[in-house]
C-alpha cells in the first residue's frame, strides 16, 4: 500500500491522502503498552514524500465506552452490522477517538478509498468514511485463509460491504467466492510486487552497501553459508518451525548462519532460549525500527548474501519477501498451504514444505546449501518472474486502471 502510493505520488496520477494509527506493532492495536510513534518522530508527519495523518489510538477507553461511541453515529445503520460483528472489530482496534471527534467522516472530500487490511476496526472507519461521503471503498483484505481464526463469520461478513475486493492470489479469490463471503463479480486478483532493481547483487559489488556479513558474521566465517527468514517471529510465518530445524541442518551442515529479521514475540524469545549455546551461536536476530522502511540496507544486503530464503507461513496472502529474495537472486523456500502453491511453483522457482514440520523444512534447506546447480536454477527462474510479470509500476499500473473502472460505474 505504501509503495503504491509513492508511485500515485510521483505520477500526480491520484491526489494520495493516508489515514492511519500511530501504532508501530499489533500489541499497539489494542493495549497501551505497544509500540507507538510519537510526533517528535521525523516519520510521523512524512515517509518517502507521503503526507501522513496519523491519529492516535485512544487506549484508555473501555469496551463498552468505545461502542457507545460507534453506536451515536448515525452512518453506522447503513453497514448493517450485527452487534457481535461491530464487537469483535473494536476489540481487535485500532479505536481512534479523532476520526469521530474531529468528524472526519464527513471532511476531506475523497473520490475514492481502498482500505487494508481485514479483521482489523480500520476496515470499519473506511467504510464509516464511504457511506458518509457515498463514494466507493475498495478493500484489499490479504485473507489469509489457510489460517482458522480468519474464518469468524462474525469477521467475514464485514467484506459485504466493500464495493470491490482485491485478492493477491486466484486461490484467495476462489475462497472467498466458495465460502460466499463476497460475490465473484466484486473481486479483482492483482499480485504484490516488487521494485527487483533495489535488490540488485551489483549494489554489494559496487559497495554502495555494506556486506550484511562482514558487519554480523564472526571474523573469518564470511564464507558461511546464510539462510533468511524475514516477517513477523511467530508460529503463524513459520519462525518458530525453522528455530526448531536449525539443530538438524547444523548436525549435517556445520558452516551455515541462520538469520532472523523482524518484529519478536514471546514463543519465538522462548524458543530461541530453549536452543542449546552451540545453535544460538550459529543465529542473528534483528528486530528493526518499522519507520526506516522496507528498504532498509541491512535488510537488503541479507536478501542478497543469503544462500536460501525461508518463510514456511501459514498466514500469507502472498509474501512480498519471496519476491524480494527473488529480486536478490536468492531462492526460496515456503509452506504447502493457502496461497503459497500458488506464487511459488514447486521445483520451477522455489521448493514447498510441510507447515510445521521442522524435518521437512531442514531436509529442503540442506538441499539448496548442497545443490548448487539446482539453487542457482530456481533463483534465476523466480528473478525473472518478478522482473517479467511483478514490478511495483506494474501491480500501481493494473490498481490504477481498476481505480477508473470503479469510478466510471
Amino acid at each position: 500500500m505504501q509503495r503504491m502510493a509513492e508511485i500515485f505520488n510521483s505520477k500526480n496520477s491520484f491526489s494520495i491522502k493516508i489515514y492511519t494509527s500511530n501504532a508501530l506493532d499489533f500489541m499497539a492495536l489494542r493495549e497501551s503498552n505497544g509500540k507507538v510513534v510519537q510526533q517528535s518522530n521525523k516519520y510521523y508527519f512524512k515517509v518517502n514524500k507521503l503526507e501522513i495523518n496519523r491519529f492516535p489510538i485512544t487506549h484508555d477507553l473501555t469496551l463498552e465506552e468505545k461502542l457507545a461511541i460507534f453506536n451515536e453515529c448515525s452512518v453506522l445503520k447503513t453497514l448493517n452490522l450485527k452487534q457481535k460483528t461491530l464487537n469483535e472489530f473494536v476489540k481487535n482496534g485500532p479505536f481512534m477517538k479523532d476520526i469521530f471527534e474531529k468528524n472526519l467522516l464527513f471532511q476531506p472530500k475523497f473520490d475514492i478509498i481502498h482500505a487494508t487490511f481485514y479483521p482489523y476496526l480500520n476496515l470499519i472507519f473506511a467504510l464509516l468514511i464511504g457511506k458518509a461521503q457515498e463514494i466507493p471503498v475498495i478493500c484489499t483484505p490479504f485473507f489469509h485463509f489457510a489460517n482458522p481464526r480468519y474464518l469468524n463469520k462474525d469477521l467475514t461478513s464485514i467484506l459485504k460491504n466493500f464495493d470491490h475486493l482485491i485478492a493477491c492470489t486466484n486461490a484467495e479469490k476462489k475462497f472467498l467466492v466458495k465460502k460466499k463471503i463476497i460475490s465473484e463479480e466484486k473481486i479483482s486478483v492483482i499480485p504484490m510486487g516488487v521494485d527487483y532493481e533495489t535488490f540488485d547483487p551489483k549494489l554489494l559489488k559496487k559497495k554502495k552497501i555494506k556486506s550484511f556479513k562482514k558487519t554480523f558474521f564472526n571474523n573469518g566465517e564470511t564464507s558461511y553459508k546464510m539462510v533468511l527468514f524475514c516477517g513477523y517471529k511467530n508460529f503463524e510465518k513459520g519462525a518458530i518451525s525453522l528455530l526448531k530445524a536449525i539443530p538438524f541442518i547444523i548436525n549435517k551442515y556445520k558452516k551455515v548462519y541462520f538469520v532472523f529479521i523482524g518484529p519478536s514475540t514471546e514463543a519465538f524469545n522462548r524458543e530461541f532460549r530453549n536452543l542449546e549455546k552451540k545453535y544460538r551461536s550459529r543465529i542473528i536476530n534483528l528486530t528493526p525500527s518499522n519507520l526506516k522502511g522496507y528498504y532498509d540496507e541491512k535488510k537488503i544486503a541479507a536478501f542478497i548474501e543469503s544462500d536460501v530464503y525461508v518463510m514456511p507461513s501459514r498466514s500469507d496472502a502472498y509474501g512480498i519477501s519471496f519476491l524480494e529474495a527473488w529480486a536478490a537472486r536468492t531462492p526460496v523456500i515456503g509452506a504447502r498451504i493457502g496461497a503459497t502453491p500458488e506464487v511459488i511453483k514447486e521445483n520451477v522457482d522455489g521448493l514447498l514444505v510441510n507447515f510445521n514440520d521442522e524435518q521437512d523444512i531442514a531436509q529442503k534447506i540442506l538441499i539448496l546449501l548442497r545443490k548448487k546447480r539446482l539453487n542457482k536454477k530456481l533463483a534465476s527462474n523466480g528473478y525473472k518472474k518478478v522482473r517479467n510479470e511483478l514490478s511495483w509500476q506494474e501491480i500501481t499500473n493494473k490498481t490504477e486502471k481498476l481505480y477508473k473502472n470503479i469510478l466510471r460505474c
